[in-house]
């Protein structure tokens, strides 16, 4: 087992559904991914966050045993708020607010003991951001990379750039046909392989996810839940948990990207049974080992 650094957003978030509504709740890619990956392995986090986040809310983190030493408190500022309201598949939903506030400015700086830590994810920011904190990691072992739709409209050039630097890369089905002009998933993950990562995760939601690496493909199935209230950071808890596992079992050889593609989905899995990150803060390791027994079971024939 080896270390995760984490680089990603602090948010508090205002979210409708049609199961219900959540005001001003923890969440931001940072946050998510953390409380997935901690379960699995040792995590860094570097972020930016107001003073208006009160300490508690990222104690159940501290108690897993992040080290929060990364996560920059400004005086007197704002923590990044964002307002949406998902529509009955869940799969699509409107983006009602966003205040970048202490994000605008964000200038992430790795504290010297988190230049060396082997296994890096980068998520949900400015690809700008996550271009400086790569050069200020020494060497990583695997490096992930997530992204968003407005950063694929806004920011191409420099998303590309990064995307030369990474060896994975995490995108839902909506993204990576935006990104790639391809309607056709595999010929959308094959042309991401062409920009730099020799391995891609197409998430495609309650449909489950797809990995590709080399020349390689693996589809995993998502959960079936009774009751999904919030889909919001299934995504980051998705990618916490795949990079995760990695850092567990300090490989990433084909066998352990197809396991770490089913560890992540198991934990996106906790994250949608509640608003907020709530469910995945009480999620303990033999919920998530027996949730994992579930998702072989599955997909298990003779």
């Amino acid at each position: 087992m080896t270390q995760v650094l984490i680089v990603g957003s602090v948010g508090i978030d205002t979210i409708e559904t049609p199961f219900g509504r959540a005001e001003n709740v923890l969440g931001g890619s940072l946050v998510y991914a953390a409380a997935s990956a901690s379960l699995l392995a040792p995590v860094r986090v570097v972020g930016v966050a107001g003073d208006d986040l009160a300490p508690s809310e990222t104690e159940f983190l501290a108690k897993r045993g992040v080290d929060l030493a990364g996560l920059e408190i400004v005086p007197g500022g704002r923590t990044f708020r964002w307002s949406g309201r998902y529509h009955y598949d869940l799969n699509s939903r409107d983006t009602l607010a966003t205040h970048l506030n202490v994000l605008a400015d964000f200038d992430p700086k790795v504290p010297l003991p988190f230049r060396t830590t082997p296994f890096v994810f980068l998520a949900n920011v400015d690809p700008a951001l996550q271009a400086s904190v790569l050069r200020q990691v020494e060497r990583p072992r695997f490096t992930v990379l997530d992204t968003m739709n407005f950063w694929i409209e806004g920011r191409r050039a420099d998303l590309e750039r990064v995307l030369t630097h990474v060896d994975a890369f995490i995108v839902n089905d909506a993204e990576a046909r935006q990104l790639t002009g391809q309607a056709n998933l595999v010929k959308a993950a094959r042309a991401v392989q062409k920009l730099g990562p020799e391995t891609v995760v197409i998430k495609k939601g309650e449909h489950g996810a797809l990995l590709f690496h080399r020349d390689q493909v693996f589809s995993a199935p998502a959960y079936p839940l009774e009751e999904v209230y919030d889909p919001t950071g299934a995504g980051d808890a998705f990618a916490g948990g795949f990079i995760g596992h990695l850092a567990r079992v300090n490989r990433a050889e084909p066998e352990d990207l197809r396991r770490a593609v089913i560890v992540g989905s198991a934990l996106a899995s906790f994250a949608v049974e509640e608003f907020g990150v709530g469910r995945l803060a009480r999620v303990a390791t033999k919920d998530l080992e027996a949730r994992i027994r579930a998702f072989a079971d599955l997909s298990r024939f003779a």
